[in-house]
């Protein structure tokens, strides 16, 4: 148990070196996680011998180390990334008006792939997506496409919470707006993640060889602010526009999956 929890301190230790951009002392780190500095002290120390930080100049402290690259490009060979990811975002957010980014699904989780923003059209940061699938469009799709039983046990590990005012937590409520997400085909987030954010997400499936439906891989999703009800950028004023963007570069990305899985095939 000593063991697990170490670990467990080790990790959020690098998620604060993380967080803090270029640089964080030891006494900063210990500060944010509340832990007795010589503890912090040792568990940076550790991270810098292993390669997952390192030691900057004094007076800015530690920073990310050159194992960790290594370890998101294994990841990113693990996941499910359709050719020519980068161009189609780039097309979605000009279409859209608003940043986009591309998510994978590995199991019932959410990894954040690649993304699409600019100063004006920013992408919310989300530390992790367990906890969030009932409030996010990207996680209604994936909660939409599971199994009922598979659903329940989902649905157990994560809870309900309520992260902001519109979060649904009433489970009727929930399974109405998944038949929706089901029969659009379209997921939506009205201000139930972040207050005044609204989100729309389509699914991206990989075909299959026989013309089956595909499976779900993935999701292209825009993220806008929230504005008063019908205003010029709000999400009722920008839908169909917003709507056409991620669907088309769902599609785009369904297409680019296509290729791969019919010269794979031809190739036997």
């Amino acid at each position: 148990m000593a063991t697990l929890n170490s670990v467990h301190r080790a990790l959020r230790v690098l998620e604060v070196v993380a967080e803090a951009g270029d640089g964080i002392t030891a006494k900063a780190v210990a500060r944010r996680l509340e832990y007795n500095l010589s503890t912090t002290y040792h568990l940076l120390t550790s991270l810098v011998e292993d390669g997952y930080l390192v030691r900057l100049e004094p007076a800015r402290g530690f920073g990310l180390g050159p194992k960790l690259p290594a370890l998101h490009d294994r990841l990113r060979s693990q996941l499910p990334i359709p050719p020519g990811l980068g161009a189609t975002l780039r097309e979605a957010h000009a279409a859209a008006g608003a940043a986009v980014l591309y998510v994978a699904f590995r199991d019932a989780d959410v990894v954040v792939v690649d993304v699409d923003e600019c100063p004006a059209h920013p992408v919310p940061t989300i530390s992790t997506w367990r906890g969030a699938l009932h409030a996010t469009a990207v996680g209604k799709l994936l909660l939409a496409d599971l199994s009922p039983a598979r659903l329940i046990e989902v649905l157990a590990r994560d809870g309900q919470r309520r992260l902001a005012h519109r979060t649904i937590l009433d489970p009727d409520e929930l399974d109405y707006e998944l038949d929706q997400v089901r029969r659009r085909d379209l997921a939506l987030d009205r201000s139930e993640f972040h207050e005044r954010l609204a989100c729309m997400a389509a699914p991206v499936r990989r075909p299959l060889p026989d013309g089956g439906r595909g499976e779900l891989v993935g999701a292209v999703s825009v993220a806008v602010p929230v504005v008063p009800a019908g205003g010029p950028g709000s999400l009722f004023d920008r839908r169909v526009r917003m709507e056409r963007a991620v669907r088309g570069a769902a599609a785009r990305a369904a297409s680019a999956f296509e290729d791969e899985v019919s010269v794979r095939w031809d190739r036997g």
